[in-house]
């Protein structure tokens, strides 16, 4: 298959790029750079073909997916900045990014006939209760700008598009750039006790394991919408970093604090990230390793990197 995935200058791109290699798919990548800007870790996306692509303009979107004529496309680009899309000078850009990109993309791929693989996250929910989000639960309700462009992007694939994926994600780390696990790691090497929010509950989301997965939906025709996290159960984020803190070897005490008291966030953030990830199973995919897992195998690759 000849695959076109967006944001390969991030962390998901980077992963699914790679994993197309792997499997002998031809892959192109894009992002808005010249060139790909993502780390220079010899692995096989720095080598394939790149196409810079400004996902807000119809036009370049059309005319770059009718050069390459793909037979999906992967979308992983986005504005995922939650609290600096809340800024008023920085709404329209997060508009643009993520509800007009998606779309364009949407109808290039109707144009061309190709599927199409939209990345999107549970904060399109209004994050209470405790129950874990259903794939095709439709109460929608996203507490921030990022959330409602997040769902803008999803609603533009599902008015445009029969041949589409749309993938929930949660909590994601990955090597080529930043996150939760790479900030934990550089304040335990400056404190020794760090206050972390304890009532916002999900799971983390291993872009290596995540990029397997999406490439075994691709090669398939069972689309629709799907939840996918690492396995190992809901935590919240002071349990992620006592975990983290702990298979990195660092003394570091994890103070647990509600979200009122740690305050500092811009934008509001969902309480209740649980995804039900059962559709995964119902559908014949195999479900992502233990995040505990994903975790050592994170800090093992950030050592030899």
């Amino acid at each position: 298959m000849k695959i076109f995935v967006t944001g390969v200058g991030g962390q998901l791109g980077h992963d699914v790029m790679n994993e197309l290699a792997k499997r002998g798919h031809a892959g192109v990548g894009s992002d808005i750079a010249p060139q790909y800007s993502g780390i220079q870790d010899g692995s096989a996306v720095c080598g394939m073909p790149y196409v810079q692509m400004d996902i807000t303009d119809a036009a370049a979107v059309s005319r770059a997916l009718d050069e390459v004529r793909p037979d999906a496309v992967i979308h992983c680009a986005a504005w995922t900045a939650v609290d600096a899309a809340e800024d008023e000078d920085k709404q329209p850009k997060v508009r643009a990014i993520n509800v007009d990109g998606t779309r364009h993309i949407a109808e290039a791929c109707r144009a061309l006939g190709s599927k199409m693989m939209y990345i999107s996250t549970d904060y399109v929910f209004n994050g209470q209760g405790t129950e874990p989000w259903q794939p095709d639960c439709a109460d929608y309700a996203p507490l921030n700008v990022y959330g409602e462009t997040k769902l803008g992007g999803e609603l533009a694939v599902r008015e445009r598009l029969e041949k589409f994926f749309i993938v929930r994600i949660a909590w994601v780390f990955g090597l080529n750039g930043n996150n939760f696990i790479k900030t934990m790691l550089r304040l335990g090497q400056t404190h020794d006790s760090l206050r972390v929010v304890d009532d916002q509950i999900g799971t983390p989301t291993y872009t290596l394991d995540l990029a397997r997965l999406l490439a075994d939906m691709i090669e398939t025709e069972k689309y629709g919408v799907y939840h996918a996290t690492n396995e190992g159960g809901y935590i919240s984020w002071a349990d992620f970093a006592k975990e983290i803190f702990r298979q990195a070897g660092l003394p570091v005490t994890v103070t647990p604090v509600t979200t009122a008291e740690y305050g500092l966030s811009k934008a509001a953030r969902p309480f209740n990230s649980r995804l039900d990830k059962h559709k995964l199973v119902e559908s014949g995919f195999a479900l992502l390793p233990d995040w505990r897992d994903a975790v050592g195998r994170y800090l093992r690759a950030l050592s030899e990197g």
